[in-house]
């Protein structure tokens, strides 16, 4: 079945670059800031500031191993929006993964 005009052409998403970021990290905890932002498709200070709010909110922690960062999730943390704050992080995890 092909994909109509306005299907191709649009660029939005149910998901944010926040949980993006977020989600890259849960399978790979040592991901570098270049290699978030050409998975997500922002930029490499995009991916900084988003990193930065989520250190800020208590969802993820960093950890340094020498040179590089190491990201701890904090998965039992409720998501953030009042509509989908009755679940937890590692249940949008298990959403996408599962």
């Amino acid at each position: 079945m092909s994909k109509s005009k306005t299907e191709k052409d649009s660029n939005w998403t149910f998901l944010t670059n926040h949980a993006h970021v977020l989600l890259c990290l849960a399978q790979t905890s040592s991901m570098r800031i270049r290699d978030l932002a050409v998975e997500v498709g922002i930029t490499e200070r995009a991916v900084q500031r988003i990193i930065a709010e989520l250190i800020d909110e208590n969802y993820v922690e960093r950890i340094k191993d020498g040179r590089r960062n190491m990201y701890k999730l904090h998965i039992d943390k409720p998501l953030k929006h009042p509509v989908e704050s009755h679940k937890d992080v590692k249940d949008l995890i298990q959403l996408i993964f599962d």
